[in-house]
């Protein structure tokens, strides 16, 4: 089995750049209503749709209203890409943080709300 999460939106075109600018997605597949999203080594792909298009089923056409998702991106080097986003300009929500649990991790959002929630996991320290 293979999961590819999907999010209804309109703005397709902002999507992509963040995606492929500060994470560094590549391209899968796009059309004018359609945009599939891979990670940098292709372990995962995300997907965006125009909501309303009449080429999908009444079931898919409301779009995601900018709340109650977020995204988890296991990283290597977590303060690296910290940095850079941060050096780029990027909004960080939550700032670069270890947890008692062993996370790493910091939070952005993309521009349809979604949380993005980047960590690199280590085992707790005693």
């Amino acid at each position: 089995m293979k999961l590819n999460a999907g999010i209804l939106t309109e703005k397709l075109t902002e999507t992509k750049a963040f995606y492929t600018q500060y994470l560094g997605f590549g391209i899968t597949f796009e059309n004018e209503f359609y945009l599939l999203l891979h990670t940098p080594q292709h372990q995962a792909e995300l997907s965006f749709l125009l909501p309303h298009h009449p080429s999908q089923q009444p079931f898919f056409h409301q779009p995601f209203m900018g709340q109650g998702v977020y995204l988890t991106l296991e990283v290597d080097d977590v303060d690296s890409l910290y940095n850079d986003l941060k050096n780029q300009g990027l909004e960080i929500k939550v700032e670069l943080r270890d947890e008692p649990w062993g996370d790493r991790h910091f939070a952005i959002a993309d521009p349809n709300g979604i949380g993005i929630d980047i960590v690199k996991y280590s085992p707790p320290q005693n």
